[in-house]
């Protein structure tokens, strides 16, 4: 018997979710949403990550009555290996988006690309001098071939430790070296705890997990770190710029593509191309007044942090944007990408085009796109989207909302610009108590949750208490859409952070970019360590991802945390199986790593957490609580 739908108020908290909800109902549209109804009850085992599935023995589940599986592995050694399995995956993801970037760089310096280009010298040569390579006297592509032998390098096995480690306090550095938690190469870590999670091998759970941190760290401070700053290097390093967010940027009057996943190589072109005049008058001629490109997910915070282009929407929105009926094309390259979008796709005129080999999506339409080729593949993928505003079918069309200002673009560049050159003036606003500390809110939706509802609560409830929000991923569009991300905002906002904001005209809460970003915020927190001469554990900072699904964010928590930030998540991980695990994870990493995790669905009691952990941390540094 089939269930009955959930009220949309239970679901979000957006308006134009809740009409792009319904819309989808009475089309018979399913989405997310329907789709979690039809598979709750989820396994209990599955969600206490107890069953195991590593070799044809079993599968094994472990309980009470069946405590240990064939191989005699029992809960910690089974949960252990899930989890480390499960931040493997997110490195991996994250890293080779890194790795993706640098083939870009490398296409550059062997001439392959003229599609692509060096943007910022200046970055590619202050981050090229922090790893060691040469820069005095060396021409740009010199100095960007050698970095390139680096960046590669941090990827192998060779290494004792990667390249921008040299940004982390030394005090943290020990704390690393002692524990046996220093990264040497992103796919050593990643290969190593495959390795070691397979049957017969690491049987100790804690041992395990220290792997698991390891290669999260690798993720962190080498993978998406370079992921980061060559973006920088080669599109551009932010720079503070208004926008709009909310399904409102979706045009009835123009041609509308949609760029979703997480890799800038591929939108940036398709951005490029929406631009060439050409098409531009393809488009007027077939009735458009023009083409309109807007973002979801993370390679929508690329394009807004960089390019300022609109954002439609986050992770739980990117289904509802097609429903609308008003856009043309969806363009993805990889991760957190629905599926069933593909098929929300074929009940509208709305063409589903894919990008890259290892994100195929059945049905879709695939378009091979690399450095070589990018410019002329967008311009072929762009052309199919204006050709398919002829077929739209305007009875159809609802576009519940206007759009809503915010502005982006807060690199660490960009901020320490705006502090007149050093982090002196920040350092000094947080000594004073007008700043009393920051947290990272970061990530995604998840069904499960109400949406939005704990990213923007615990936002609000973070600025409340003079605490700087500090926003990536899909946070980015919830926050946006409330307000947070404008200098009005500070009127939500304590008084201490009031002033500030108020003085550099800034929101409460930064844009930082997309989650591969988290990295600019690793490397703020540790340039922060060491202008006070402290480790990153001793700040009054935190971090958080309240509405978290993926395995992706398993590997950023457990690198902030590895890294000595106190971070929060609004649902625990599949390890409750094991008090081992959970209490290493909640309470252990404290006495090792000098952080843990906590969770706390509630943004009211989530918030007043992290005020008493703001408060000791100030307090041990010789601050006003």
């Amino acid at each position: 018997m089939a269930k009955e739908p959930r009220p949309v108020d239970d679901l979000t908290i957006w308006d134009d979710a809740k009409a792009m909800i319904l819309k989808g109902r009475a089309e018979g549209i399913e989405t997310v949403h329907e789709r979690l109804a039809q598979q709750t009850p989820h396994c209990k085992f599955c969600e206490l990550g107890t069953t195991c599935r590593n070799c044809t023995m079993g599968p094994c589940r472990i309980s009470e009555k069946m405590p240990r599986g064939v191989c005699g592995a029992d809960a910690d050694v089974v949960v252990a290996r899930n989890f480390g399995r499960f931040v493997a995956g997110g490195a991996a993801g994250h890293s080779d988006h890194g790795r993706d970037l640098i083939e870009v760089l490398e296409a550059i310096v062997e001439g392959e690309t003229s599609d692509y280009r060096i943007t910022d010298e200046a970055k590619l040569r202050a981050i090229a001098a922090e790893v060691g390579v040469a820069t005095e006297a060396h021409g740009i592509m010199d100095i960007a071939r050698d970095l390139l032998e680096v960046f590669f390098g941090d990827f192998g096995s060779r290494k004792k430790e990667v390249a921008f480690l040299s940004r982390v306090p030394q005090k943290r550095k020990d704390i690393w070296k002692k524990l046996g938690m220093t990264p040497r190469g992103v796919d050593r870590e990643i290969a190593e705890m495959m390795h070691r999670t397979h049957m017969g091998c690491d049987n100790d759970a804690p041992n395990t997990l220290i792997h698991a941190a390891r290669t999260a760290l690798a993720d962190g401070w080498a993978g998406s770190m370079i992921g980061t700053e060559l973006s920088d290097v080669i599109f551009g390093t932010p720079t503070p710029k208004m926008s709009t967010a909310n399904l409102g940027v979706i045009k009835q009057d123009q041609v509308n593509i949609l760029v979703h996943g997480h890799n800038p190589v591929v939108s940036e072109m398709i951005l490029a191309a929406a631009r060439d005049p050409e098409l531009v008058a393809k488009a007027k001629a077939l009735g458009a007044s023009g083409i309109n490109v807007a973002g979801l997910c993370c390679t929508g915070n690329e394009l807004l942090m960089r390019q300022g282009i609109p954002m439609a929407g986050n992770h739980l929105m990117t289904e509802l944007a097609i429903i609308t009926g008003a856009v043309e094309a969806v363009v993805v390259d990889y991760q957190c990408i629905m599926p069933s979008l593909v098929q929300i796709s074929g009940c509208y005129h709305t063409k589903f085009i894919d990008t890259a080999q290892k994100a195929r999506f059945t049905g879709g339409i695939h378009f091979d796109i690399h450095p070589h080729n990018a410019l002329e593949q967008a311009k072929k993928i762009v052309e199919i989207a204006v050709n398919g505003f002829a077929e739209r079918d305007a009875s159809r069309v609802d576009i519940p909302c206007q759009p809503v200002d915010i502005m982006t673009g807060f690199s660490n560049e960009a901020v320490i610009k705006a502090l007149g050159g050093s982090l002196d003036p920040l350092v000094q606003a947080i000594a004073g108590g007008d700043i009393r500390g920051a947290v990272a809110i970061v990530g995604c939706n998840n069904p499960k949750f109400k949406q939005d509802s704990m990213n923007v609560g615990l936002a609000k409830e973070l600025i409340k208490r003079d605490i700087l929000v500090i926003a990536t991923g899909c946070v980015t569009t919830a926050a946006g859409k409330a307000g947070l991300l404008v200098p009005k905002g500070i009127e939500m906002a304590g008084p201490g952070l009031k002033k500030v904001c108020g003085a550099l005209g800034i929101p409460p809460v930064l844009h930082y970019g997309s989650c591969v970003d988290n990295s600019r915020i690793m490397q703020l927190c540790a340039a922060l360590a060491n202008t006070l001469g402290v480790d990153i554990s001793d700040l009054p900072v935190g971090a958080s991802s309240p509405e978290w699904y993926s395995e992706k964010a398993a590997a950023i928590g457990l690198y902030a945390v590895a890294s000595g930030i106190y971070t929060h998540l609004g649902h625990p991980p599949h390890i409750l199986g094991s008090k081992t695990v959970t209490d290493l994870a909640v309470s252990g990493l404290e006495g090792l790593v000098g952080a843990t995790f906590f969770i706390e669905p509630d943004p009211v009691k989530a918030a007043e957490m992290f005020d008493v952990r703001i408060k000791a941390k100030r307090k041990a540094l010789g601050l006003s609580e």
